[in-house]
């Protein structure tokens, strides 16, 4: 007997749960050859709205843990991905109509790269941050500490999953949450991501990942007040310029689009770039 196919509808990820979309959207996935893959939720402006105040909520947990802990915490997403392997590779071969070979070469360098990232969590700051040399009896010490809530388009082009990876992994490296819009015709190994952080000892709120138009949901994000960092790595077919603007107009640190065939390659700059600098001065004790 021949069994019916039960079509998959995916939610979007917010505060570790999984809702439908507001406005109860949803749009088809195709594979490329335009056949049908699953339906996915099209997130809006409410969601993203949710996605922010979740974030924000889950900001002093996350930033406030050891980074020891936080790097813990990350190397068992990458367990949990390594898992997972087979899933992902299916997902990407019928997503980016690309070879069993290549999406298991993608998914191997995602969970290398994640590992690669987790591996700074304790040890970035000793990087970025140091001693200044001063005149007088002080101590003059620089550390660098997480910008807050960063808002993310994931990169669009091929890659899905390595893409998207390369843009989460460095802002919660440094304590950061983040609101990520995944890649619009190919979601599905964001949205298997999302299954993954559920059952990972990622705290609710530190990652939220919305489906749908980048197009639509990234002004809503660049303006939000409560948004503190847009990472713009993957708005190159968007107005990017008018994004800037609009994130400008609450004091938004931006990473604008890259350019090259790697834009988003693993770098200590891009767990750097969203991190406040604090100095601190403290009297010296004379004996």
């Amino acid at each position: 007997m021949t069994r019916l196919t039960i079509p998959k509808t995916y939610k979007l990820y917010i505060g570790g749960k999984f809702p439908r979309s507001e406005s109860g959207r949803v749009y088809e996935v195709v594979s490329n050859k335009g056949e049908f893959l699953a339906n996915a939720a099209k997130a809006s402006r409410k969601d993203a709205r949710e996605a922010v105040v979740a974030a924000r909520g889950a900001l002093s947990g996350w930033s406030g843990a050891t980074g020891y802990n936080r790097g813990q915490v990350l190397y068992r997403i990458a367990e949990l991905l390594e898992g997972r392997r087979i899933q992902f590779i299916d997902e990407i071969v019928h997503s980016e109509g690309v070879s069993t070979q290549a999406a298991g070469a993608q998914v191997d360098e995602a969970i290398d790269r994640w590992v690669w990232y987790a591996g700074w969590a304790d040890k970035y700051v000793q990087v970025a941050g140091n001693a200044n040399p001063v005149s007088g009896p002080f101590f003059n010490i620089s550390v660098p500490e997480p910008t807050g809530v960063v808002a993310i388009i994931a990169p669009q082009g091929a890659g899905s999953l390595l893409g998207l990876i390369s843009a989460i992994a460095p802002a919660l490296v440094a304590g950061n949450t983040v609101v990520v819009v995944a890649h619009e015709t190919a979601p599905l190994a964001a949205i298997s991501l999302s299954e993954v952080l559920a059952t990972s000892d990622v705290p609710g709120g530190v990652v939220n990942i919305l489906t749908g138009s980048p197009a639509e949901i990234a002004p809503w994000l660049a303006s939000h007040a409560d948004v503190n960092a847009l990472d713009l790595v993957g708005a190159g077919n968007l107005d990017w310029v008018e994004l800037q603007i609009s994130a400008a107009d609450t004091l938004k640190r931006v990473l604008p689009p890259e350019s090259g065939a790697d834009a988003a390659a693993p770098a200590l700059a891009r767990i750097v770039a969203f991190t406040e600098t604090k100095t601190v001065w403290h009297t010296k004790a004379i004996l």
